[in-house]
């Protein structure tokens, strides 16, 4: 879908492009067609990833948990990396995250977000020891006190799953 767009984008700039007159543009019926294309495209991939959305929080409330924790990211953050922009863009992490609140509430799931100062890649999901230089690139989180070895994101989603107990004590 993505290089249909990239290619109906380029077909509708060379057309603008020949059909210049000075500092003005002629619209012409083709020029109209393609943008009415552009369109269809845009409203498919808009669909295509609200229904993606709609599937995955559907599938995790199905399973009936007691309880969801999910982390608040900080988007406009990661979105200042200019290689991830789009790609962050294009995920809709707030219709996300919405849709998970008011399907938890509507199932009777209690819904916590967890603060997203909370270190949860660099706590030992074991010991509780916390990691201070912890790198982004470090796939692999080792303990230096228990000696735990593990994927870091698995390590994250074993601390968000036991972060209501924790702050509760």
């Amino acid at each position: 879908m993505k290089k249909r767009l990239k290619r109906l984008q380029r077909q509708v700039s060379r057309k603008y492009e020949a059909n210049r007159e000075g500092c003005q543009f002629n619209k012409t019926n083709n020029i109209i067609k393609l943008e009415k294309a552009i369109k269809l495209v845009y409203r498919k991939l808009n669909n295509i990833r609200t229904n993606h959305i709609h599937q995955a929080t559907n599938m995790i409330i199905k399973l009936r948990p007691y309880r969801v924790v999910m982390e608040d990211l900080n988007i406009s953050g990661m979105l200042k990396n200019k290689h991830l922009s789009k790609a962050i863009q294009e995920q809709g992490f707030y219709e996300f995250i919405r849709q998970m609140q008011y399907k938890c509430k509507f199932n009777g799931i209690e819904f916590v977000q967890v603060d997203k100062f909370y270190p949860s890649s660099k706590t030992c999901s074991c010991c509780g020891n916390v990691k201070k230089d912890l790198k982004l690139k470090d796939r692999m989180y080792v303990c230096d006190i228990c000696g735990l070895e593990m994927d870091r994101d698995k390590n994250a989603s074993i601390n968000l799953g036991s972060y209501k107990i924790f702050e509760e004590v």
